[in-house]
């Protein structure tokens, strides 16, 4: 649809969880090279992660490596193992409202601020009779591109 009143950027960042991060780190930091940029602690969102990152400027890409504080509980950040994207969009509260308005399921907390400090929300992984358009199995993060993002990506 070409009609769409906000535009996907790209993308801002992925999260990988797994059961102990120390082994995450060791691929993408030891091996790969990303760069450890901080670290996100949440007991609502029952994570621990390491923010990691690739590439600079407005096309920073942002790879989080999460664990459970307690695997027992919910969310299992770990499960699935590639836990979720994330999207730079121009105009989060434009395009929830939009997509909404199609049938596209949100999950439950609205827009708020993420763990890089952006506004968020998340595509649902799974549909249902009232929004029958989801993330297929994927949950899908919709971030606030700030300013200079939207700049660099208008180029």
């Amino acid at each position: 649809m070409s009609n769409k009143p906000f535009k996907i950027l790209g993308i801002q960042h992925i999260a990988i969880g797994a059961a102990d991060k120390q082994r995450l780190k060791k691929l993408w930091v030891d091996m790969l090279g990303l760069t450890a940029a901080g670290n996100y602690r949440s007991e609502r969102e029952n994570v621990d992660e390491d923010i990691t990152t690739l590439g600079s400027g407005p096309f920073k890409v942002e790879v989080d490596l999460m664990q459970p504080l307690d695997a027992a509980k919910k969310p299992a950040v770990h499960e699935p193992p590639l836990n979720h994207v994330g999207l730079w969009v121009d105009n989060l509260p434009v395009a929830v409202e939009w997509l909404t308005a199609q049938g596209v399921r949100f999950a439950p907390g609205g827009i708020r601020k993420g763990a890089a400090g952006y506004d968020i929300t998340f595509l649902h992984p799974k549909a249902n009779e009232q929004f029958p358009i989801s993330g297929e199995g994927v949950l899908i993060e919709l971030v606030q591109a700030p300013p200079d993002v939207i700049a660099a990506f208008a180029k």
